[in-house]
């Protein structure tokens, strides 16, 4: 008996990567429990050089890579910061890139933690707003569900550095509003 298996190739991990901005400085987030917050900028300088991890929705079993696999470029720059993962070839990674890709997933979040005085709280706001001066990043997410709307993600070519995709990307978000 002979046998003819046939899989799709139509999609591959291989010569893509996931790229975006889970960090917008200056951006409010949605309400968050009672709050609103501000990240400022710099608030993560310090914090760069630790092992960060890529989830998905901020689920430690859903790992994309990790800073010091190098499978995660984070950088910083006056906007906020910006990433790079190179997803393992895998199902759950291959189903996420189909879902970013068709506009499904749009944007990104973080998990961090604030060191006593990284932080202030205006109350004469409503909700009161809280300003994140210093902080620890622990992991970036992809999500639908961003708490900053500012925030984006997309998939790309690896050959395409990462300050050409935000360029390409800022003029695709223009043309999309005309």
């Amino acid at each position: 008996m002979n046998f003819e298996l046939r899989g799709s190739h139509d999609f591959k991990v291989s010569g893509k990567k996931i790229v975006g901005r889970p960090v917008v400085y200056g951006s409010l987030s949605e309400d968050l429990g009672g709050f609103k917050e501000i990240i400022q900028r710099g608030a993560f300088t310090d914090a760069l050089n630790t092992d960060i991890r890529a989830l998905v929705e901020h689920q430690p079993t859903l790992l994309l890579g990790r800073t010091s696999s190098n499978t995660v470029n984070i950088t910083e720059d006056d906007e906020g910061l910006l990433v790079e993962i190179i997803p393992p070839d895998i199902q759950s990674a291959r189903d996420l890139m189909v879902s970013i890709e068709r506009g499904d997933i749009r944007g990104m979040s973080f998990g961090f933690s604030v060191p006593a005085g990284g932080d202030t709280w205006d109350y004469d706001q409503s909700p009161p707003l809280r300003t994140v001066t210093r902080a620890v990043l622990h992991e970036i997410t992809i999500t639908s569900m961003p708490a900053y709307q500012a925030t984006n993600v997309a998939v790309a070519m690896r050959s395409l550095q990462l300050g050409q995709f935000i360029h390409h990307k800022q003029r695709l978000d223009l043309m999309e509003r005309i």
